[in-house]
């Protein structure tokens, strides 16, 4: 019998001028566009299809706020005259009951790692296990690292 792929976790930020938590929960399923920093562009090109992303909201709110599943692998950006970037679909799973601040998360030492805090202006990034499941208790959840 095969053994199952692992699951892969993520982070994906968006402006919520430009991309909102309340949009993608509308839309459902659509794509993620216009990631044009080619270490983003890497870590979209290495999300697999049931992999699950953090959506966070930048800018002035700076907070994680729900989770979206990953259900198309990366494919050409049309945005991309190069033809060198790519985009990936996501479908909206839930929101968060508590959203997850940007300070809440740097107060946490077990989180100091984290592209999100060493990195921040990268908009796609991965996230280890053991700080999604420390993310998922932050926010109220009470359910393992892949419950909807």
């Amino acid at each position: 019998m095969a053994e199952a792929a692992a699951v892969n976790t993520w982070l994906v930020k968006s402006e919520p001028a430009t991309w909102s938590w309340q949009q993608q929960v509308a839309a459902g399923t659509t794509h993620w566009d216009g990631v044009r920093n080619a270490q983003a562009c890497n870590f979209l090109k290495a999300m697999r299809i049931g992999d699950r992303a953090f959506f966070y909201h930048s800018g002035e709110e700076r907070r994680i706020v729900g989770i979206v599943d990953i259900v198309r692998e990366a494919y050409p950006d049309p945005g991309d005259p190069s033809g060198r970037f790519v985009m990936v679909d996501v479908r909206a799973v839930r929101a968060l009951p508590r959203p997850v601040t940007l300070a809440a998360i740097k107060a946490d030492e077990r989180l100091h790692h984290l592209a999100l805090v060493r990195q921040s202006r990268l908009s796609v990034m991965p996230i280890d296990p053991a700080s999604w499941a420390l993310l998922l208790a932050l926010s109220g959840a009470e359910d393992g690292p892949l419950a909807d």
